[in-house]
């Protein structure tokens, strides 16, 4: 599957990490079901390996 790789600078490269995290913290706090199943799953890797085509946000 082709891909592109942005060209940015450090620091636009780092405000994007920083965004991307505060992204990941909200989706945490405001989906308390699915941070129960990744510590219930997490630890045993029950999907590694799999390629995962589509997902649902859950709500």
């Amino acid at each position: 599957m082709p891909y592109k790789v942005v060209k940015c600078t450090p620091e636009e490269f780092e405000r994007l990490a920083k965004w991307g995290r505060q992204e990941i913290e909200l989706a945490e706090n405001e989906m308390p079901g699915l941070m129960a199943l990744r510590a219930k799953y997490g630890p045993s890797k029950p999907l590694k390996g799999a390629r995962v085509a589509g997902c649902l946000h859950m709500t």
